[in-house]
């Protein structure tokens, strides 16, 4: 049995001390047995664990709960429960390839919905609160999407915004997009590209940040980052069936 001190496991893995710590504090690794000098005594399963806890959290997808997900596989896989962890890890890689499904349909809708074919409700002009109920969000979320841009309103001469058929059918956009977890600044980003250029590829400017973009997050390029998330829980996988072959029948080792 090889065993190591915390500075020789940081090491050999790449990391700091520090984060070998930390991983422990979070539960991520098992405890390690401690000489009578109090230092800590790692095993090669600890390498393993830390090797996959960091293959795991490689991937930067946090929606709906999969960074949650992860976080459980780590755990469980820290416990020596190995067929545990592969079946949680099957359960994840079946979320994220249900929230390609939904990417792609939202891409799907908006294609729709901007080529025109789309039951509107007409030349009615509707208030806030209506255009809430008819598209049944909250007029929070109206309010916001109208704050970063996505919309302009006209208004009444009283002062009250009204929502035309073409306000709605861009809202729909905005709100199939927003559903399946797309960024507001991506959002954005597709309809003033399409209102530019009407044959523009959806898929790709929705996916692509713009090189002078200051801030880039996952949901600016979710198509990607999914698939990257769906080849990663393929990894793991691997991974856990290499260390449930080498470790299950003795975890401490």
């Amino acid at each position: 049995m090889n065993t190591y001190k915390t500075s020789e496991i940081a090491h050999y893995i790449g990391i700091h001390p520090n984060t070998v710590r930390l991983y422990e504090k979070l539960e991520l690794i098992p405890k390690p047995e401690r000489k009578e000098n109090g230092y800590r005594v790692f095993t090669d399963f600890h390498m393993e664990q830390i090797k996959f806890a960091r293959i795991a959290l490689k991937v930067e997808v946090l929606q709906n709960g999969l960074r949650k997900q992860a976080i459980a596989i780590i755990k469980t896989s820290a416990l020596g429960n190995f067929s545990m962890a592969i079946c949680l890890t099957e359960c994840y890689l079946q979320h994220i390839r249900n929230e390609q499904k939904n990417a792609e349909e939202a891409i799907a809708i908006t294609e729709r919905l901007l080529s025109g074919d789309s039951h509107e409700i007409g030349s009615t002009f509707l208030t806030r609160k209506e255009a809430a109920d008819y598209l049944q969000i909250s007029i929070d979320a109206l309010r916001n999407w109208e704050m970063n841009g996505l919309l302009a309103v006209k208004r009444k001469q009283n002062g009250y915004r009204v929502y035309t058929s073409e306000d709605i059918r861009r809202l729909k956009i905005i709100r199939s997009l927003r559903c399946a977890n797309y960024s507001l600044t991506s959002i954005l980003r597709m309809l003033n590209t399409v209102s530019q250029n009407p044959q523009a590829d959806i898929r790709q400017v929705i996916n692509t940040p713009k090189e002078n973009d200051d801030i880039i997050s996952v949901c600016d390029k979710l198509l990607t980052s999914l698939h990257y998330a769906e080849q990663n829980a393929k990894v793991m996988l691997t991974h856990l069936e290499k260390m449930k072959k080498q470790f299950h029948a003795n975890p401490t080792l």
